[in-house]
């Protein structure tokens, strides 16, 4: 029987609600649901000012607030993994700081690619759908083969792209495969966005076990906010993959 706390999720993983005791109210799927939507639209905020500064007359301006954002996305993922029970303020915080950084990113594709944003934009929340439909129709069930598959998958594209950041950040070069556009390339690229999107179906598991398990209110968001981290790691895939097919 699959571990009701387990996902392949960093943020979600093994024991990341067991142990969580709830003294009043308990979280819920549509509390989690809820939180989500709140920040989503904390994303859009700091995209759209990024965005925003992308097309002004001085571009330049948003790499600071692209840069920060990264990084103060980061911190505070770090911070609100070792104290859940500050989710509610941490995860509004993380998805706006991520908004910048999402919103600058995809000005920076955008400017090279026309009309590619609202692409990936489009194929994220479809291809979330999807996910949600299987999952609630049982086709796709975090089986523990099912999870152990997804984890190994998951792990060697995170070695992978380690690897690729350190070529690049010491010696100036980079593992081609994963920005050209040739058809291994698109089909390497198109298997990432795959292993993203198989990450959702075992987070919408771990979440709906989490609520049948009495977790405290406050992991609403802190399952919102682990669901924020697959969704934005799956968008920016679905942006490389158009990318990768627009150098063709």
């Amino acid at each position: 029987m699959p571990n009701p706390f387990q996902s392949n999720n960093p943020i979600l993983k093994p024991g990341a609600f067991a142990g969580e005791v709830s003294s009043g109210q308990t979280m819920t799927i549509q509390g989690t649901v809820n939180r989500t939507g709140v920040l989503l639209l904390c994303v859009v905020v700091g995209a759209a000012w990024t965005w925003g500064l992308s097309h002004s007359p001085e571009p330049a301006n948003a790499l600071p607030w692209t840069f920060g954002g990264a990084i103060g996305g980061f911190a505070l993922a770090l911070v609100t993994i070792f104290k859940k029970n500050w989710a509610p303020l941490t995860s509004p915080i993380y998805a706006l700081l991520e908004g910048l950084f999402l919103g600058g990113i995809s000005s920076f594709f955008e400017a090279r690619y026309p009309g590619i944003a609202m692409q990936a934009i489009s194929l994220t929340f479809g291809v979330m759908a999807v996910m949600l439909v299987a999952y609630s129709f049982r086709i796709l069930r975090a089986t523990p083969k099912f999870v152990l598959g997804v984890v190994i998958a998951t792990g060697g594209v995170c070695l992978t792209y380690l690897i690729n950041t350190i070529m690049i950040a010491f010696f100036h070069s980079q593992i081609s495969v994963l920005s050209n556009g040739t058809p291994l390339a698109i089909g390497i690229s198109i298997l990432i966005v795959i292993i993203a999107a198989l990450n959702l179906i075992i987070d919408f598991d771990m979440i709906e076990q989490a609520a049948r398990a009495g977790a405290p209110k406050y992991m609403e968001w802190y399952g919102a906010f682990g669901l924020m981290i697959s969704l934005i790691w799956l968008y920016l895939q679905v942006l490389r993959l158009l990318g990768n097919a627009r150098r063709r």
